[in-house]
């Protein structure tokens, strides 16, 4: 069974998923960070392969993808890092990032190599459903990966249902229409748009994105899907207090 169906058939409430940039702050950070993100009580780790051009990222994420493309992170380097960690942890970690990384390093070298450092999952937000169907899903279903897709409140009913069916390893559930980073809090129109989520029966777990920041925001977000994903505040976290700072982040959030 792969780790992240491990992890949902264990957990069903109040899961943390933490996101942060592979190579950022420091080129060689990834290990440190994983294993005390995990230590410190995170579920799930999503993690970012650096991208000149991030689509969906707000500018605490577009700088820590420069940070980290200025340090010298690249993806044979990235694979190296998650393989070293993966002796000294077993928590599930998902590769977020866009599709034309995938194309230029070549899609069956790059899952592969996924499957040899121990990877568990992607999230790839700008990948068309459609073309993930005829293209890529045989591929990842052969080698154990699992793959999440994204809605927003804009996103139509039936595409919901359709991101529901091929999401293996958890629905993204965007909180709002923007990029990542936003920190205000939960409004009573996202609040609905939650709740509407609820009366499609859909099967995959579901994890809420965007703007969640601190313990309050995790908590709403909680409450209306099996956990939320913390990105951008953990970013600027990590660039404060390093990973010192870390337990402390998680506990906060926790409420630990």
């Amino acid at each position: 069974m792969n780790r992240i169906e491990k992890l949902f058939s264990k957990k069903k409430k109040n899961i943390l998923n933490i996101y942060f940039t592979a190579g950022h702050p420091t080129l060689n950070s990834v290990e440190e960070i994983i294993c005390t993100l995990e230590n410190s009580g995170t579920d799930l780790i999503e993690l970012g392969m650096p991208y000149s051009d991030p689509l969906a990222d707000g500018t605490t994420i577009q700088k820590s993808s420069a940070i980290a493309l200025k340090n010298g992170m690249h993806l044979d380097l990235l694979f190296e890092q998650v393989k070293s960690a993966r002796n000294k942890t077993q928590i599930p970690i998902m590769l977020m990032g866009y599709l034309n990384q995938l194309l230029q390093y070549g899609l069956d070298n790059f899952l592969d190599n996924c499957v040899d450092s121990g990877i568990d999952g992607l999230i790839i937000p700008d990948i068309p459903m459609e073309y993930y169907e005829s293209k890529v899903l045989e591929k990842l279903a052969t080698r154990g990966l699992k793959m999440t897709f994204l809605v927003t409140p804009e996103t139509s009913k039936e595409r919901i249902q359709q991101a529901d069916k091929l999401s293996t390893a958890f629905l993204y559930v965007v909180s709002k229409s923007s990029i990542t980073g936003n920190i205000s809090g939960v409004s009573e129109n996202q609040q609905r748009y939650f709740e509407s989520l609820n009366e499609l029966d859909l099967k995959a777990p579901r994890l809420i994105g965007f703007g969640i920041h601190d313990k309050d925001t995790f908590d709403a977000a909680a409450k209306n899907a099996n956990g939320a994903i913390i990105g951008s505040a953990f970013i600027r976290s990590l660039e404060k207090d390093g990973v010192l700072g870390i337990k402390k982040f998680v506990e906060d959030i926790k409420g630990d």
